[in-house]
This record gives C-alpha cells, structure tokens and sequence, in this order.
C-alpha cells in the first residue's frame, strides 16, 4: 500500500485511530474562531485526491459550524395555522454551508472543494480548498486554469 492509502485508512474511525491526538486538536479547534486559515490540510490524503497542491495560489481554511439549531425560535403570540411553522429547511448540506462562509471571509478566492474532518457533540468542521484565480501559479497549471476562465 502507499503512504496515502495508509492515511486514508487512519481516517476511517479517527476516534479510535488518533485517540489522543483526536481529542487534543478538538479541545484547541473550539477555542479557535470559526473561520481559520490553516498551512496544510490535516487530512492530506483527502486533500489531494480533491485537487490540492502544496504551491501558492491554494488556501486551506478550517470552517466550523455549530450542529443543529435549523429551527426557528418557538412563537410566543398567535399566528394563522400556515404561519406557525418553525422548520427551517435550508436545502443546503453543512459542507456546503461551510464553502459558503469561506467565500464570504474570502471573496476574492473561488472553492475549489471541501471535505469533512471533524465533529463533536456541537460543531462540525471541514476544511475548504480555496484558489486564487488570478495568482500566476494557477494560471500557468493546466488543470486549474478552467477556473479562471469562469
């Protein structure tokens, strides 16, 4: 097997695999704010395998998002029946809200992924793969010009 086929393997239950670790970088990812922008990817294998490169133009960014709370608030007064609903369906996966709060603290990169890595009993995290599409570096790559010609 290759180093990333190992790490991948690691990754299958990190619990159990990165027991202190795991626990550790939690306790630090909560004290952090909720938008961070990190030197490399802390799943490398998953990293790569969705278009990263370790050269300049490409920025990690760890997002977190609090679990839960898509209700909206209990309604103290009177409504019409068809008013009353407290469901807040966004429509939108957490990963894909976590790429969007990342474009919104950094608009002038495009995303390129995102993927899971971790969650406890009230955040998710996920690291976001950002571009910056005017950087020469990722105009001069053939596989990552396509995103400045958006």
């Amino acid at each position: 097997m290759g180093f990333y086929k190992y790490i991948r393997k690691i990754w299958y239950s990190p619990k159990e695999n990165l027991a202190g670790v795991w626990n550790e970088r939690l306790i630090e990812w909560r004290k952090e704010p909720a938008t961070v922008r990190i030197d490399r990817p802390t799943r490398l294998d998953r990293a790569k395998s969705l278009g990263y490169k370790a050269k300049q133009g490409y920025v990690i960014l760890r997002q977190r998002l609090i679990r839960g709370g898509r209700q909206r608030p209990i309604i103290k007064k009177g409504r019409k029946p068809r008013r009353f609903s407290r469901r807040k369906d966004l429509g939108l996966s957490y990963q894909a809200v976590a790429e969007r709060r990342a474009v919104q603290k950094y608009p002038n990169l495009e995303v390129l992924n995102s993927y899971w890595v971790a969650k406890d009993g009230r955040y998710y995290w996920y690291e976001v793969i950002l571009i910056d599409k005017m950087h020469p570096a990722v105009l001069a790559d053939k596989r990552t010009k396509w995103i400045a010609e958006k």
